[in-house]
This record gives C-alpha cells, sequence and structure tokens, in this order.
C-alpha cells in the first residue's frame, strides 16, 4: 500500500511539475503583434492618399491645386497648354507631339509601383513616360524613356498597330489583352510596376503586358522596331516621370508612386 500511495504521490507531482511548465512557456512566449488594421476609405478624395498608402510608402506627384514639381521637358516652367483644372492635370492639346511634354522634375525614380488615372477626348492620343533623361542632345522624352500608350482606339482617326493601342508598351510590345480602354471621356486606372528584373502594366485593374527589361526578346524589339535609331532609347534605368501632350485633351489625376 505504501509503494502505490508514492507512486501516485509521484505521479501527481510529475503531473503538476508539467503544468507549471507549461504555463511558464506560454507566458514566456509572448504572441506577434498583430499587423497594422487599417480603416477602409471607400470615399477618399481625388489626390489624397489614404492611410494603408501613406504607411506603406506611396507619395502623391500631384495634389489636385497645383503643378508643383512638373515642369517642362528641358523647361524650367510648364509648357503652354498645361493647366490644373477641377482637380486635374489637364493638357488642352497645344503642344504638339513633343513640344509639350511634360516631366515631374522634382526626383527621378528606378524601381517604382506607379499608378494615374486619365480619361481622354475623342480620338486623342497620349501617353505615361519614365526614366526619361534630359541631356542637350535629346530633344524628346521618348529618346530615353519607354511609354506606356495611351490613346482612344475607338475613334482615332488611323488604322492601328497592336503596339499602339492603349496599355502597350509603345512600339515594342502589345497587350495581351487589348481594348481594356473605356470610352472616351470617362475614367481609367493604369498602373505600370518596373523593376530590373520584371516590368508590368495594367488598365483598369486588368494585366496588358509583362515583360523582362532589356532580355533577348526585348533587344530584338528595339533593334527591329522604331527604336532601332534611338541607341538611349531604354538604356537607363532611372529617370524621370512624364506626362505626353500629342495634340489632344487628356486629364490626371490621383498620380500615386512608391519606391520598391
Amino acid at each position: 500500500m505504501i509503494k502505490n500511495l508514492s507512486l501516485l504521490f509521484a505521479l501527481a507531482f510529475g503531473l503538476f511539475a508539467c503544468a507549471a511548465d507549461n504555463n511558464t512557456a506560454q507566458s514566456e512566449a509572448q504572441p506577434a503583434a498583430p499587423p497594422a488594421q487599417f480603416e477602409e476609405e471607400p470615399n477618399l478624395p481625388d489626390n489624397t492618399l489614404s492611410q494603408k498608402e501613406a504607411a506603406t510608402g506611396w507619395k502623391l506627384l500631384f495634389d489636385g491645386k497645383s503643378a508643383d514639381g512638373w515642369r517642362g521637358f528641358q523647361q524650367e516652367g510648364m509648357p503652354l497648354g498645361w493647366s490644373v483644372e477641377n482637380g486635374t492635370l489637364k493638357a488642352s492639346g497645344q503642344g504638339g507631339d513633343a513640344a509639350g511634354d511634360i516631366l515631374y522634375g522634382a526626383q527621378m525614380f528606378e524601381s517604382f509601383e506607379l499608378t494615374v488615372d486619365w480619361k481622354i477626348a475623342e480620338g486623342g492620343n497620349s501617353g505615361i513616360f519614365y526614366h526619361v533623361r534630359e541631356e542637350e542632345r535629346f530633344s524628346t522624352p521618348y529618346e530615353t524613356g519607354p511609354e506606356y500608350q495611351i490613346i482612344d482606339e475607338e475613334n482615332f482617326p488611323e488604322p492601328l498597330e497592336p503596339w499602339q493601342v492603349t496599355g502597350a508598351d509603345y512600339a515594342m510590345f502589345e497587350p495581351s489583352i487589348p481594348r481594356l480602354t473605356k470610352p472616351a471621356g470617362e475614367w481609367n486606372t493604369s498602373t505600370i510596376t518596373f523593376t530590373p528584373q520584371q516590368a508590368t502594366y495594367t488598365l483598369n485593374g486588368r494585366k496588358t503586358i509583362g515583360f523582362y527589361p532589356n532580355s533577348i526578346q526585348w533587344q530584338i524589339n528595339k533593334k527591329e522596331g522604331k527604336w532601332k535609331d534611338y541607341p538611349d532609347y531604354g538604356k537607363v534605368r532611372e529617370g524621370y516621370i512624364g506626362l505626353q501632350d500629342h495634340g489632344s485633351e487628356v486629364w490626371f489625376k490621383n498620380i500615386k508612386i512608391r519606391e520598391l
């Protein structure tokens, strides 16, 4: 009997010790802090950042009130025909092909995610540039900077090549899903995500193209296409963001970027 009581006592003591150890371990292993919670902002005003965007490194390139930071290509001020109108950065189409293109000249960007809302007049043509460089030998942004094409395919007066439609990497890569553009006068959303390893364009939430910068296919497209006579096209990996005035009215807002 004594042996049985001793055995029971030892078992009870062992269970108590294990429970104590478990409680100590649980108290020492504090749970990981929950991720930051951000309130949804369904009615976020134009040209502002949400809490989540601000916390994750997004930056506004246009505040909807002024053209601060923007200027003409190879110019100190804004070209004729650009204005801030009802919370948009508007080109009236007076600049023609290259004379009216503008840059966000306050900062260059290398790897980034850029999002822009835009709408265009009927039959209009425009674009978004990146990695633009300014030197005396360059007369236009497209001599160095790739272009996300913007155009009203439905009403453009001339036939278009596949690499000319909205969402194309102009004269380089054609969209895999063409004709995602909303009718002229309606707002669209475009994104460009660029790293040295991968570039991706989207239009209204759908991917249009993805390519590998400076890949064999990229080099073939450059050498055999429109850019064969522009040796500096796409050469640099850091430059300015630009907007094109191609002779038609176009409006931009919610221009946001985050560096990667």
